[in-house]
């Protein structure tokens, strides 16, 4: 699989086998593992050099259109950038995180945006009167088709359900701030330091949007990260809350996904890890979650 990545999948599976005896990995009994852990931390690797692709040349606005065919979000994202537009960047990236893209794609999104049709709901336009959009919200919520991905699958439109939209994207405005996100972010870069991995983690705790559990905090920002929006970059897996991550991290070092050691002395162990492997959290965190649904046997996993 993927003959151009085979270099670097050889390089991962040699030195998890190397590492496996000095770390004391005993989830990686035998080359079938270790073979499936290195295909996947490929996979990771592979999904964040496509955030690089997608803002290596210029995006055109039809891409940023909700309403245009070739409307993309992560496209999107990099147009605006582009353009300077560090508001309509993070808001874009907060609508991604919130509705996840599920399989069919992001028609949720798409239609959530771009008003059925009928415009656009920008950054400016909510935050200088955002219960226009949630009466919209609760005019069209029928209306609007698509689906939450799977990892928020218990979120609503329906403003009459326990975990409405309107309760995060008020949260969202309230933590932003009204100055938008390029002061947010300066302000934040400021009061953190200089390390990245620092100001990664002043965020992911001062982030207090309902709905919006360890999982969501860890996309928004990584999404965060990639498209420059702030100099961070996680330095730690998060395991304090983590599901998929917290199975396959303890698969990973005790060779059983709910064993009772504290997720500290997990995470010290992955560290070491990385510093041989050299992939970052963020990818650490991905190929784990991925590779503990099927230690054996490759699944290449999207959305």
């Amino acid at each position: 699989m993927w003959p151009s990545k085979e270099t670097k999948r050889a390089r991962i599976a040699t030195a998890l086998a190397d590492a496996r005896t000095p770390l004391g990995l005993q989830g990686l009994p035998d080359q079938a593992t270790i073979d499936t852990l290195a295909l996947q931390f490929v996979a990771s690797l592979r999904r964040e050099e496509y955030y690089k692709l997608v803002q290596a040349k210029p995006v055109g606005a039809d891409r940023a259109n909700p309403n245009n065919p070739s409307f993309d979000p992560e496209r999107a994202v990099a147009h605006y950038m582009q353009q300077g537009n560090v508001e309509e960047a993070g808001w874009l990236i907060f609508l991604m995180t919130h509705f996840a893209r599920p399989v069919s794609g992001w028609r949720r999104l798409k239609d959530v945006y771009g008003r059925l049709g009928a415009g656009k709901w920008e950054w400016a336009t909510v935050v200088a009167d955002p219960d226009a959009f949630y009466d919209w919200i609760a005019g069209n919520w029928q209306a609007i088709g698509g689906s939450f991905g799977n990892h928020r699958k218990y979120e609503s439109l329906d403003p009459t359900k326990s975990r409405p939209m309107k309760r995060a994207i008020a949260d969202y405005l309230t933590w932003i701030g009204p100055a938008g996100h390029a002061t947010f972010f300066t302000n934040v870069v400021h009061a953190a330091g200089n390390d990245p991995h620092t100001i990664f983690d002043h965020l992911y705790r001062s982030m207090k949007i309902r709905s919006f559990g360890r999982l969501a905090k860890f996309d928004y920002l990584s999404l965060v990260s990639r498209y420059g929006l702030a100099p961070i970059e996680a330095g730690s897996a998060y395991l304090d809350g983590a599901t998929g991550p917290g199975r396959g991290a303890r698969l990973l070092v005790d060779g059983n996904p709910t064993s009772a050691t504290g997720n500290a002395a997990i995470q010290a162990t992955l560290n070491e890890l990385d510093a041989t492997l050299n992939v970052g959290m963020a990818v650490m965190e991905d190929a784990l979650c991925n590779w503990q649904k099927s230690p054996q046997h490759f699944v290449h996993y999207v959305g």
